[in-house]
């Protein structure tokens, strides 16, 4: 194979490799689901999360939705993160008035983490996303990361907002 040609396929490989997802550490996926199968008949330790104008689920036209979150305030607080321990969960309204369990979302403030890490949190082999203050929810700023453990999404396991998730019962 003449140098050109081996050239060729390394910088291929290296552009494949640049493109392609981070991979979820399947020990972390399964402590992720474990910890939360229990909240698909309810949600005790967590309270309705909503918004600064008072909305409970969150969708965005065109992207698709969120849905209901449920907030346990002492794990938001502890400056941590952890798979086995979302900060929140969830939930899809149903038309006849129920919820279903779609995702884990996890949180911190960033002052919590950054003074204890130089970088942003990370699970499941992705970063966080920084959420500036001024936010929908009138909060500090924070890091979070969804994760779609009960609903699938084609647009990615740990994209914000889910096509195959809607508020329209909500």
């Amino acid at each position: 194979m003449s140098a050109r040609a081996i050239l060729a396929v390394l910088s291929a490989a290296a552009a494949l490799a640049a493109a392609a997802p981070a991979q979820a550490a399947p020990s972390e996926l399964a402590a992720a689901r474990a910890a939360t199968a229990g909240f698909h008949h309810g949600h005790p330790g967590y309270s309705l999360l909503t918004d600064a104008a008072g909305v409970a689920c969150i969708d965005k036209p065109g992207e698709g939705g969120m849905g209901v979150h449920y907030v346990n305030g002492a794990l938001v607080a502890d400056g941590k993160v952890n798979a086995a321990t979302p900060e929140l969960v969830v939930y899809e309204p149903l038309k006849n008035g129920g919820q279903r369990l779609v995702a884990a979302e996890y949180v911190v403030f960033q002052s919590d983490w950054d003074a204890a890490h130089d970088g942003a949190p990370e699970l499941f082999g992705r970063e966080f996303e920084l959420v500036e203050a001024g936010n929908r929810y009138g909060l500090p700023a924070f890091y979070e990361l969804h994760a779609w453990l009960w609903q699938h999404n084609p647009n990615g396991m740990f994209e914000d907002f889910n096509p195959r998730v809607t508020c329209a019962y909500g």
